[in-house]
């Protein structure tokens, strides 16, 4: 095993639909990282408790062929949804049915031993902003994309440097929209421990039923007719706004381009406006 690959122990896990959940590891004492960034998780399947669960069922329960697939190590890109400064580490899933690694990493239990890469990945940090300097930031998600902005959000320093902060998060169904109570409590937990906090304005999207208080189209569409701008009682200027994207790839790039419709500019070697993250 790599000397980067170190061990951790699942500590909980939360269930939000069939296909979404939450889970904390244990954090070596050594790993650092920056809000925003991501790590590569490792499973074993062999090694889950759900597979010696079935095996102590039936020794036939897993023929040679599956034996085999399951007995690897498998590692995947996982933002850390957790503040960089927590004791444990979190991170956000969905379930592909046929994936190789979430199929496997659903059947988490507490007490489950996954590997961690503990050379953190990714440039959608807020560190990256040289210029414009930091005024009103723009958080743009769906589903797990989510992960990382909840990180930054609960990064003091985030709170201390922008006045404005908006964070448009978007699924298909309201029971699809994940950790709202902790999205809703931010502002008192985080912002109150600072001098002159920025403003929290969070707008949920629900796009496939109605749902009071939600928009509802996409991110695009949304930004292209204004909506979204009027929602939130400001608009996107080139000399102050920091937006950043992370979520689906044909959101991510759809509203990328919108963005860039409307004036704002891909940030590249410090500057300009557009961060994205795409790690599917």
């Amino acid at each position: 095993m790599s000397d980067n690959i170190q061990k951790v122990t699942v500590l909980s896990k939360t269930t939000w639909t069939p296909n979404l959940f939450s889970f904390t590891v244990s954090r070596p004492d050594s790993f650092k990282f920056t809000a925003g960034q991501f790590v590569r998780l490792g499973v074993n399947p062999s090694q889950l408790q759900h597979y010696k669960q079935q095996d102590e069922i039936s020794s036939a329960a897993i023929d040679d062929k599956l034996n085999a697939a399951l007995n690897e190590d498998i590692f995947r890109a996982y933002s850390i949804v957790s503040s960089p400064f927590d004791e444990v580490l979190e991170f956000f899933s969905i379930v592909i049915p046929d994936g190789a690694f979430t199929s496997q990493l659903q059947h988490l239990q507490i007490g489950d031993e996954l590997l961690l890469n503990t050379l953190p990945f990714g440039f959608l940090t807020l560190a990256r902003y040289q210029k414009p300097l930091p005024k009103d930031l723009w958080l743009l998600a769906t589903g797990t994309g989510l992960a990382p902005f909840l990180s930054m959000l609960q990064d003091l320093k985030t709170w201390e440097d922008y006045e404005t902060i908006v964070l448009a998060y978007s699924a298909r169904s309201l029971e699809e929209l994940a950790y709202i109570e902790k999205i809703e409590s931010l502002q008192e937990d985080f912002g109150s421990l600072v001098d002159n906090p920025a403003t929290l304005i969070f707008i949920p999207i629900v796009t496939r039923e109605p749902v009071e208080g939600a928009l509802k189209e996409r991110l695009p569409k949304l930004l292209l007719e204004d909506t979204l701008q009027e929602r939130v009682g400001m608009s996107l200027d080139i000399d102050s706004t920091h937006v950043m994207l992370c979520g689906n790839p044909d959101m991510v790039e759809d509203t990328k381009e919108t963005l860039k419709t409307l004036g704002l500019v891909m940030n590249r070697r410090g500057e300009g406006n557009i961060a994205v993250e795409n790690y599917w």
